[in-house]
């Protein structure tokens, strides 16, 4: 009866040290947990509290910062949906502040790689029309090379309707750095605002897709739309300048010299326009007064090629 006694309490004994153990072990991985839970909130809040400052940056203009921010928050976490747009947008705003061109597409690949990189990390069911409007306004920027990935992602910003009054427009220029000249005019059709007045790059745009599919009659009226409402002499010179190139086109050799001779009336002497002229005196059969125009356009640019090779330079 005493040894069953005495192993009664040092079984009970050993029962109550595995709860006391079992009762740490619970309370420690409580602990653990208790403190991860803080620590992730107050992470959380830390992560949150940066995105609310970056957001507070961005909206106020500072570009570089937002960039330099974002850039650093992708080092510790690489697919962060909001830190990936910030940078990719960032990028662009700064690369096209560039004055100097390798400079604007360092930026702007930098803009690409993130936004795409955006794109494959959006969890929504959605499609985020800021990042497509921006990737293709971005690959605008690359060159008539990427002109088909500019159409591919303007689309897309246009087909979920994200409202950007200047989509119409760069799709118009995408279409004809694509060679689809009717969906560039269509494009540029819409880009008319009723009661607004369009810009001489509109004009000159749709008069462009216009030349390109030979439908002169319609480029001729917008050039001279463009002549009648710029206030620039630089839009105004190359509007008549493409008029001539169609009338040249069309061989209607006096109105082609009419726009010639109202540049040289407008702006003076120009050795490229004296070349021109020389060039449609010739393809009227006048030899003499080509070359005189040719002399002309040489004595005033020595270096003008065009004249060079005409005269035998």
């Amino acid at each position: 009866m005493l040894a069953d006694s005495t192993w009664s309490r040092y079984g009970r004994k050993v029962y109550l040290l595995k709860r006391i153990r079992a009762i740490v072990i619970v309370i420690a991985v409580i602990s653990v947990v208790i403190v991860g839970v803080l620590a992730a909130s107050r992470f959380q809040n830390d992560v949150v509290s940066e995105k609310r400052e970056l957001l507070r940056v961005w909206n106020e203009g500072g570009y570089e910062q937002a960039r330099e921010i974002s850039k650093n928050a992708l080092l510790n976490d690489p697919v962060d949906y909001f830190m990936l747009t910030i940078n990719g947008f960032s990028a662009y705003q700064l690369g096209i502040s560039q004055i100097n061109n390798q400079n604007t597409i360092h930026f702007i690949d930098e803009c690409i790689f993130s936004l795409r990189k955006a794109l494959i990390q959006n969890n929504s069911a959605s499609v985020d029309g800021r990042v497509c409007y921006v990737l293709g306004k971005a690959y605008g920027y690359k060159g008539v090379e990427y002109s088909d990935l500019a159409v591919k992602y303007l689309e897309m910003a246009d087909n979920v309707s994200y409202d950007a009054s200047d989509i119409p427009e760069y799709l118009g220029l995408a279409y004809a750095a694509y060679g689809d000249y009717r969906s560039s005019v269509e494009a540029f059709s819409r880009a008319f605002v009723p009661g607004s007045h369009p810009s001489d790059n509109l004009l000159l745009s749709i008069a462009r897709s216009y030349m390109a599919m030979e439908d002169y009659d319609m480029a001729i009226s917008y050039l001279r739309r463009c002549i009648d409402v710029s206030f620039d002499s630089r839009t105004v010179v190359l509007s008549r300048l493409m008029l001539a190139e169609i009338y040249v086109a069309v061989n209607d050799y006096d109105n082609a010299e009419a726009q010639y001779l109202s540049i040289i009336s407008d702006t003076g002497d120009s050795a490229n326009v004296n070349f021109l002229l020389g060039e449609l005196y010739s393809l009227r059969g006048d030899a003499t007064r080509a070359r005189s125009q040719w002399r002309l356009a040489y004595r005033q640019d020595p270096a003008h090629a065009g004249a060079r090779a005409r005269l035998n330079i």
